[in-house]
């Protein structure tokens, strides 16, 4: 091949790459304020996947994902919108004025009742330190809060189990752990009858604190200082009966 036809090739994938680049899914900006509960680059673009996925960090919760903005909706509407919500997910531009349907569109039928609740595995029915054991305490919160109100469901379209850990210990360490935490809770509610594939686990580690101790107090006071942080919390979406 001579110079001058390697210089045409050479620019025609140029170009064919130009075109494949812009053909990719629009970037999903967010605006930078508050933890951002998926992976960004400098330019706060949400880094995803070779299939399109958002890569989710360890601050990620549902109530995370539908609060921070990327641009006129929540950040999750972008990446998680069956667990953020349809209705979350309407621009303010598409309900009209002070919240109302826009003239031009049909008035919307009645929305459907929800059964959508969280439950935190916490005060009496946290984990002891360094253990993903449930405690008598968990199972009957488990039962009682949420067990039960699976029974008023229609259906369940997410069921999200996080768990988390305290400060004391690495990061990898206290990520491992509060997978295990997590898991603990998924087996339970698996021996009850819920359906595992309605059921996804994530670790938050130890980056979700609820509660701050001072190291002045001793180790042991500090670990049950620390108790609160010990925890799994259970969020479940879908229609009510």
């Amino acid at each position: 091949m001579n110079a001058a036809k390697f210089r045409l090739a050479s620019a025609t994938l140029l170009m064919l790459a130009s075109l494949g680049a812009t053909a990719q899914t629009k970037d999903i900006v967010v605006d930078g304020q508050g933890e951002v509960p998926y992976v960004v680059d400098q330019r706060n673009v949400v880094t995803r996947s070779g299939f399109d996925l958002c890569w989710r960090t360890g601050y990620w919760t549902p109530a995370a994902a539908g609060a921070v903005k990327a641009g006129e909706l929540p950040v999750g509407c972008h990446c998680d919108k069956d667990v953020v919500g349809a209705d979350t997910c309407v621009p303010a531009t598409a309900r009209g004025a002070a919240g109302a349907p826009a003239a031009a569109a049909v008035a919307a039928p009645a929305a459907a009742a929800k059964c959508d609740f969280s439950v935190n595995l916490s005060a009496d029915s946290t984990f002891a330190f360094n253990k993903a054991t449930l405690t008598a305490s968990a199972k009957a919160t488990l039962d009682n809060a949420v067990i039960a109100k699976l029974g008023s469901c229609a259906a369940v379209d997410t069921l999200i189990i996080t768990g988390h850990t305290d400060r004391l210990g690495s990061q990898g360490y206290n990520q491992k752990l509060s997978e295990k935490r997590a898991d603990a809770v998924k087996a339970y509610l698996l021996g009850k009858g819920v359906k595992a594939a309605n059921v996804e686990t994530m670790g938050a580690g130890k980056t979700q604190p609820i509660k701050g101790c001072d190291d002045k107090l001793g180790r042991k006071k500090l670990i049950e200082c620390l108790a609160p942080n010990r925890r799994v919390t259970v969020d479940v979406k879908g229609p009510a009966k």
